[in-house]
């Protein structure tokens, strides 16, 4: 239920149940009679439509902001005056139904109908602005948590793009005495990829097609660096190209599987990437020829560690990256949960 649903419910629920009840006292009082049940419906009508206009002016005004002793005042003198508005308007409808000569128009009765309809719509406005109090310190803390999800995302997303870029250019700077040719065509791909990351996804994803895209230009790049050492195949199911996956996530199981270990390799070796979707995740797995290796003293700490940040900022515990070795072969396996 949305916040403006559940307002209009409680709205209905409170005014009706307020309305009914006092219906059945003034019958058990002074008789059942039609007038009577007109005069409550009427009461439960306007009462509803004169909250609600003192719940726009509150927002508009904001008279519930600032220091709250301020607030209290202004609150209060809404409800007095709200609460004289459905007084006059009761005893306006009473006049044209009631006898005159009644004990409803003594003065005791006027006094406890006033101070009736005043503390009904104090009560209203208390619970209306502790109500609103907890949804605006909720609304805060998501915000909160927003900004900080977002500062956390673009710092991680930062430390990407050098790292790519500076072993691109080192894979690029070896060609352009020898094979010029070569060289040209690879600052193009490293132009497409650059241009790739600065055009995606604001939302911190992007389909799995473009990604794939990207990794395109980057084997390419690399496929002239290691010639016929690095073997690549595809394996991609349809039905997952469409599945959104963070940016740069896929590039960077590429590189660690190319950099720690095709290029560890003197003969070279094999480079898999494969997807499959399951009922509620989309698996990816970059598979390489090779072996698991302790990290280099000098190593850039970076790779993996920086996937499963990233991962637990988007998705946090359903999405993993699982690294494992089998039959002298490493595997990297990406889980990016389904959403709905």
């Amino acid at each position: 239920m949305t916040k403006r649903q559940l307002y209009w419910t409680c709205q209905v629920l409170g005014w009706g149940a307020y309305s009914v009840i006092g219906l059945w006292i003034a019958a058990a009082h002074g008789g059942w009679r039609p007038s009577l049940a007109a005069g409550y419906c009427f009461y439960f009508l306007y009462s509803i439509g004169l909250t609600d206009l003192l719940r726009r002016e509150t927002r508009r005004r904001e008279w519930l902001g600032g220091p709250w002793r301020r607030a209290f005042l202004r609150m209060s003198l809404a409800a007095l005056a709200v609460g004289t508005i459905q007084a006059l308007l009761i005893f306006s409808f009473a006049l044209t139904t009631e006898d005159r000569s009644s004990d409803f128009f003594q003065p005791g009765a006027v006094m406890g109908v006033w101070l009736g309809t005043t503390y009904a719509t104090g009560a209203w406005i208390g619970l209306y602005a502790r109500i609103t109090g907890r949804w605006r310190q909720k609304e805060r803390e998501t915000r909160l948590q927003l900004a900080l999800r977002e500062a956390e995302l673009r710092a991680l997303e930062a430390q990407v793009n050098p790292h790519f870029l500076f072993n691109c250019l080192n894979s690029i700077r070896a060609l352009v005495v020898e094979n010029p040719p070569e060289a040209q065509d690879m600052i193009t791909r490293l132009a497409s990829i650059l241009r790739y990351n600065l055009h995606r996804d604001r939302g911190h994803t992007v389909p799995l097609a473009d990604e794939l895209e990207a990794v395109s230009d980057y084997l390419a790049l690399e496929s002239v660096r290691f010639e016929e050492r690095l073997r690549v195949e595809f394996a991609i199911d349809d039905d997952t190209r469409q599945i959104p996956i963070p940016p740069m996530m896929l590039q960077t199981l590429i590189e660690n599987a190319v950099k720690h270990g095709i290029a560890t390799l003197p003969g070279g070796g094999e480079l898999r990437i494969h997807s499959s979707l399951g009922p509620d995740a989309m698996m990816v797995e970059v598979e390489n020829t090779g072996q698991l290796r302790a990290p280099q003293p000098d190593a850039t700490p970076l790779g993996l560690s920086n996937v499963r940040e990233r991962l637990r900022v988007l998705y946090g515990p359903s999405a993993s990256v699982q690294l494992q070795e089998r039959d002298g072969r490493v595997a990297a396996t990406l889980r990016i949960p389904r959403v709905p």
